[in-house]
């Protein structure tokens, strides 16, 4: 809407164009030393505790910093326990544990 108000203005866009600074624009000025991007992490990598497979799953920081819920192995298809926790920074710190070691009344 401002380009539209100032495109009238020729001397006025070639002032703005002289001191605009692109180099602000590149990549490569990031900090990579940073801890956190301040993202929360969407997925955890953990290790079945039946059929000891490595597997990714999918988290959802949106449900809350401490969860625990069931779901099932996708390579063996028996129930997990799942239990995740989410530090300040967006951590989260996953925990799989054999779902029929648990009681339905924990």
């Amino acid at each position: 809407m401002a380009e539209r108000f100032f495109e009238d203005d020729p001397e006025f866009m070639d002032e703005l164009d002289k001191d605009f600074d692109d180099s602000l624009l590149e990549d490569g000025d990031e900090d990579e030393d940073e801890e956190s991007d301040g993202v929360a992490d969407l997925s955890g990598l953990v290790h079945c505790p039946y059929c000891g497979e490595s597997v990714e799953i999918a988290l959802d920081p949106g449900s809350g910093a401490n969860q625990q819920y069931i779901e099932d192995c996708q390579v063996c298809c028996r129930p997990w326990l799942v239990s995740v926790s989410y530090d300040e920074d967006g951590t989260a710190h996953v925990f799989v544990d054999a779902s029929d070691d648990h009681d339905s009344d924990d």
